[in-house]
């Protein structure tokens, strides 16, 4: 896993709350106002924003949602498993990979207010992406998701409620 320290110290990643590492690549300058973006925020908000996000094997970034869409960006290592539980309960599993012959996706839109998951499945390896998000990411837009939270939400999916909560 030396490809995995490389990156980290390379690329200044640091540990993301949800899991995994992440740095901060862009922030536009220009800023959408509170009018314009509606209840559902608080302050204004930058039009973009991207990270790197890097997983490990045997690390997940736990279930969370943010008031955003986020465009995933598969750049190297093997591929992600993510989870999606919408507000209707339908759960969905996305490969986002560079095998596009095995229908993994070099990029994947998480709607806005949708609960999501990750990890790498295969031992000993992990996986860099990027993360795109628009309005721009603010930590004030992150709701981690409980276990006792979820399973209340969506007791049918309680099994991959168990693999990717924290608490």
């Amino acid at each position: 896993m030396k490809n995995v320290q490389l990156l980290i110290d390379k690329l200044g990643l640091l540990p993301h709350p949800e899991g995994g590492y992440f740095k901060e690549t862009y922030r536009s300058s220009s800023k959408i106002s509170q009018e314009c973006l509606g209840n559902d925020f608080e302050g204004s908000r930058n039009y973009a924003t991207g990270i790197y996000y890097l997983l490990e094997s045997g690390d997940y970034s736990a279930f969370h949602k943010i008031k955003q869409d986020e465009m995933w960006h598969f750049y190297q290592g093997d591929a992600i498993e993510l989870v999606t539980i919408n507000k209707d309960g339908v759960l969905n599993v996305i490969y986002i990979g560079s095998d596009i012959a095995n229908n993994e996706q070099l990029q994947y839109v998480v709607p806005k207010n949708v609960w999501f998951a990750a990890r790498v499945n295969k031992e000993h390896t992990y996986a860099l992406a990027g993360c795109t998000v628009s309005p721009g990411f603010d930590f004030r837009d992150l709701e981690l998701g409980s276990y006792d939270q979820l399973i209340k939400l969506f007791p049918q999916h309680e099994a991959y409620i168990k693999q990717f909560t924290r608490s």
